[in-house]
C-alpha cells in the first residue's frame, strides 16, 4: 500500500474548544514523502478547522521545510513590505520575525496590509523553547462576531489605515521592504499597490495604505476579521518603547501605526478591547521539536507567547491570495 493510499482516508485529529486540531504521525524520517501522501487530507482538515498541528514529522532543518512545502504543491509567496529583516532559506521559507523573547507578539494575520497575502502559513519548530513560546491561534470569524457591532461596522465601512516611516534605524530598510532602494522602482511599487508615499528631506520614506478590515474567505465566503489594526498600533507597544519613539521621531513619525480608515486616531481603549477579544478566542499547544503547524492565514490569526530558552521556528508563506478574491471594500474604492 502506498503512502497516498494510507492517508486517503480522513485524518484522525485530536481537537477541542480549548486547543487547535492536532495530528500525530510517524513519518519514518521522510516528512516530505508523508506530506505528499497526506496533502488532500490536510487540505480538508484546514477547511474544517482553520489550522492543523502535525506532531511526529521530525523536521530538523529549513531544507526539510522547503521539501514539505514543495510536496504540498503550494506556491511560495515572495515577502514584500516586511517590517523586520528575516533570513531567507528558499523561496517563501524564512526565519521567524525577530521579536524580543520576553515580549509576546499579539494576534495578527500575516501581511494583511498587502494586496497579495499568503493564504497558507507553515510554521516548523526546529528547536523548542524551555518555557512558553507557543504559536497561538484565534478564529477570525469568531473574533469578528465577538467584537462590538458598532466598532466592526465602522472599520468595515472605513477600513484601516497603516502608516509607516522608514528611517534606516528601526525595522526594515526601504531596500529590505521593497526589494530595492531605487526611488523610481519603490514609487512604482507603491502606485501599483495603492500605497501613498513621500520622500522626506532626510532621505527617509513615509507611506500610508488603506485596507479592508473585514473580508470574505475566498473558499466559503465566511466573513473574517482580517487585519493588523491592534498589532501595529502604537498602544500595543510597551509604554517605555512608545514613549521613546514618540520623543525621538514625533507622533507622526513612528516606524508604524494604525488609524481608522479616514485618518482618526484609534484610542488605547479600542486596542485593548481588540486584544482582549483575541485573548478570549486564543487556543494553543506547546511546541515540540519537529512539529509542523499549518494555518489558513485568512481564517485564522496567530500570535507568539513570550519564552525562555532556545527557540527556532521556520516560517513558510504560500498560496498567494489577491484581496480581490476576498471581496474587499476598501481596495475597490482605491484602485
Amino acid at each position: 500500500m502506498t503512502a497516498m493510499e494510507r492517508t486517503a482516508a480522513p485524518l484522525e485529529l485530536d481537537w477541542g474548544p480549548d486547543r487547535p486540531a492536532m495530528l500525530e504521525v510517524q513519518a519514518a524520517g521522510d516528512p516530505a514523502g508523508w506530506a505528499a501522501g497526506a496533502r488532500d487530507g490536510l487540505h480538508a482538515a484546514l477547511v474544517e478547522h482553520g489550522a492543523v498541528l502535525v506532531r511526529g514529522l521530525g523536521l530538523h532543518d529549513a531544507d526539510g521545510v522547503t521539501a514539505v512545502l514543495e510536496r504540498l504543491a503550494a506556491e511560495p509567496v515572495t515577502e514584500r513590505e516586511t517590517f523586520a529583516p528575516r533570513q531567507t532559506y528558499s523561496p517563501g521559507v524564512h526565519s521567524s520575525s525577530p521579536w524580543p523573547p520576553n515580549q509576546p507578539m499579539c494576534m495578527h494575520h500575516e501581511s494583511s496590509y498587502t494586496l497579495g497575502s499568503p493564504g497558507l502559513l507553515l510554521f516548523a519548530c526546529l528547536s523548542e523553547p524551555t518555557t512558553g513560546g507557543a504559536t497561538c491561534l484565534a478564529d477570525a470569524s469568531g473574533v469578528l462576531d465577538a467584537l462590538p457591532s458598532g466598532l466592526t461596522e465602522r472599520f468595515e465601512r472605513e477600513g484601516w489605515l497603516l502608516t509607516r516611516s522608514y528611517n534606516g534605524e528601526i525595522g526594515a530598510t526601504v531596500a529590505e521592504a521593497f526589494g530595492t532602494d531605487d526611488r523610481d522602482a519603490v514609487e512604482r511599487y507603491c502606485h501599483d499597490h495603492a500605497i501613498a508615499c513621500s520622500w522626506q528631506p532626510d532621505g527617509g520614506l513615509r507611506t500610508a495604505q488603506r485596507r479592508s478590515a473585514v473580508v470574505r474567505h475566498p473558499d466559503d465566503g465566511r466573513r473574517c476579521w482580517f487585519n493588523q489594526i491592534a498589532f501595529l498600533n502604537e498602544w500595543t507597544l510597551a509604554p517605555e518603547v512608545r514613549e521613546y519613539l514618540v520623543d525621538e521621531y514625533g507622533p507622526d513619525g513612528l516606524p508604524f501605526n494604525t488609524r481608522y480608515g479616514e485618518g482618526e486616531a484609534i484610542g488605547e481603549d479600542v486596542v485593548q478591547l481588540i486584544n482582549s477579544v483575541y485573548e478570549e478566542h486564543t487556543v494553543s499547544r506547546p511546541w515540540k521539536s519537529g512539529d509542523l503547524l499549518l494555518v489558513d492565514n485568512i481564517r485564522t490569526a496567530h500570535s507568539r507567547e513570550a519564552y525562555e530558552g532556545p527557540r527556532e521556528v521556520v516560517v513558510a508563506m504560500a498560496s498567494p491570495t489577491g484581496m480581490a478574491a476576498c471581496s474587499p471594500v476598501i481596495e475597490k474604492v482605491q484602485r
